[in-house]
């Protein structure tokens, strides 16, 4: 009987392991090499110049669990299910077997390994639509297995992607069990172009995703993601540190352990809280479980013991957070301090808000308490009470919605390019990254300088990397003229593959912090850069033009950003 995380992990994995799948490595929370997310939303989303048909090194059968954060669905945080950071099982077929081996390989481990009675399962397939038909092949092979449970339902509830406006997407098949999701396939035989037209994909590719707690929930019949072994120690010291009890407080204490453990994982990657891209978000989900936490009247600095409970969960799967223990828990603890001052503030700007209020507080004062000073609605509402006061929640849900269709629209903005964006553009942007981060190690001197994160539009390249000042004019001036020199000189770009002993034998570039598979694709510039990467990649240095740094800035502690361009 299944009842831990790593029970399920392990069972998932073996079992396509004896399918001929072989098991990939769990990828950074920062994608690598995709400028349209902030993180890794997906176990596919690192997989995705091989879903795109370049040849993965291990084979077209793939399995792994990945980490994942999802903020699309901040606000529903709270209920049973929805989650900031959870772990992601997932096995691929690229161009390998397709619909029916995809789906006779779910039933089977749903009910034979984790035994469900395969009468209580029900399935939805795709209904069809102008743009692709009704999926009835799906239908076929579950009736040809017995089930008889099956829905077709619109795009809306059983179509995925492209996560963008453009890119990989197709229909894809959900089972569920006692009402609730467990798995999902989807079947990617579609490319969304600009023009709004759904290509037949060449490499047909099944890609499948099962949430770990989820499935554990279902699994020990528990009534939520919360009261599995996954949060159970995280609720429990929420109860002793606020003296509350979790049954009379679900949400607040929910929200708090959400949101600190999905902190944690986040300052992990040398993440640090600000107004920007992941350390925006990273503040976001701090400050909103200090704001909960606040309800519960808990003591100052009770991140920090959070905090240590998530690690102590996880260490062994993700060594990357004992590692940096002493960074995730100074960033947190800090941005707690500061936030707890702008509370004190905004409980200046409740009381001059009572001096001018009779018998209600406007939706606008309290939408401005909300987004400025951090309160929860529900604290501006029991403070009112306490003041014999009402709040206009009518106005106050009219602002917020109005502010979250400005935040939606400038979103849409930053993601518009698609899930992957291999035209010449961005391919030689890249290429010139491999250029930039070797000539940053001789410039400065620094052979352990390496690649903190990676952003690459088709007008830009941005390059994170560890060194702890800025750089000089001088220092400057010294890369962009060595990245040129390698520029004229015409190199060569070699792609070689390889076993991960053989790169490190070899002095290759790569994070080794970072699990890798068994056999590695390298990219050599004759003598000056040797980088393991998936690409994609130019042939010669002379395709890449004229290399120019345009912007040098610290994104975090210990971590520095280049912003660079390339003109003909």
């Amino acid at each position: 009987m299944i009842k831990t995380r790593e029970q399920l992990i392990k069972a998932y994995i073996d079992f396509f392991k004896g399918k001929n799948h072989k098991e990939i490595p769990n990828s950074s929370l920062i994608p690598e090499h995709d400028p349209t997310v902030l993180f890794t939303t997906a176990g596919m989303h690192p997989l995705v110049p091989f879903l795109l048909g370049q040849k993965h090194p291990l084979g077209k059968r793939l399995v792994n669990v990945q980490k994942c954060i999802r903020t699309s669905d901040i606000d529903e945080v709270g209920d049973e299910f929805h989650l900031t950071f959870f772990e992601m099982l997932g096995n691929w077929s690229l161009g390998d077997y397709w619909k029916k081996e995809a789906i006779e390989f779910s039933l089977e481990f749903l009910t034979k390994i984790l035994k469900i009675p395969k009468q209580e399962l029900e399935v939805t397939c795709f209904k069809g639509d102008k743009d692709a038909p009704k999926d009835e092949e799906s239908e076929k092979i579950w009736k040809s297995l017995g089930i008889k449970k099956i829905k077709f339902l619109p795009k809306s509830e059983n179509w995925w992607g492209p996560a963008g406006l453009t890119g990989l997407c197709g229909p894809d098949t959900e089972m569920f069990y006692k009402g609730f999701e467990i798995w999902n396939d989807v079947f990617m035989q579609y490319n969304k172009i600009s023009e709004g037209k759904f290509e037949p994909l060449k490499q047909k590719n099944a890609d499948t995703g099962m949430g770990v707690e989820r499935t554990l929930a279902i699994l020990t019949e528990k009534k939520s993601v919360y009261e599995t072994p996954c949060f159970l120690p995280l609720i429990k010291e929420i109860e002793k540190i606020s003296k509350r009890k979790y049954e009379e407080n679900k949400k607040a204490m929910r929200i708090i352990a959400d949101h600190i453990k999905a902190a944690t994982f986040i300052s992990a990657e040398n993440i640090s809280p600000s107004n920007i891209e992941q350390g925006y978000v990273l503040r976001k989900l701090i400050r909103r479980a200090i704001r909960y936490g606040k309800t519960l009247m808990m003591q100052n600095n009770f991140t920090k013991r959070l905090v240590e409970i998530t690690i102590e969960i996880y260490k062994k799967d993700y060594p990357l957070l004992e590692k940096n223990k002493e960074f995730i828990t100074k960033e947190i603890e800090n941005e707690e301090t500061r936030f707890r001052q702008t509370l004190a503030s905004g409980l200046r700007y409740f009381n001059n808000i009572l001096k001018n209020s009779k018998k209600e507080i406007s939706g606008k004062d309290a939408f401005l308490l909300y987004q400025s000073y951090g309160f929860p609605i529900e604290m501006t509402q029991e403070l009112a009470k306490e003041n014999n006061l009402k709040v206009d929640i009518f106005k106050f849900k009219e602002e917020q919605k109005k502010h979250q269709e400005l935040s939606r629209t400038s979103t849409q903005g930053k993601f518009k390019s698609g899930l992957a964006d291999s035209s010449l553009a961005t391919t030689r942007l890249h290429t010139a990254t491999h250029l930039l981060n070797q000539a940053l190690r001789q410039v400065l001197k620094n052979p352990d300088i390496h690649q903190k994160g990676s952003n690459i539009t088709a007008e830009r390249l941005r390059f994170d990397f560890n060194f702890d000042r800025k750089l000089t004019q001088e220092e400057i001036k010294a890369v962009e003229d060595l990245v040129n020199k390698k520029i004229s000189e015409n190199l060569p770009v070699i792609k070689k593959e390889m076993s991960l002993e053989q790169a490190k034998n070899l002095g290759i570039q790569g994070i080794f912090e970072h699990k890798y598979g068994e056999k590695v694709f390298v990219y050599i510039i004759n003598d000056f850069s040797k980088e393991i990467c998936a690409g994609p990649h130019v042939s010669n240095t002379k395709e890449l033009g004229k290399f120019k740094i345009i912007k040098e800035e610290s994104v975090a502690q210990g971590v520095r950003r280049i912003k660079a361009i390339l003109t003909d």
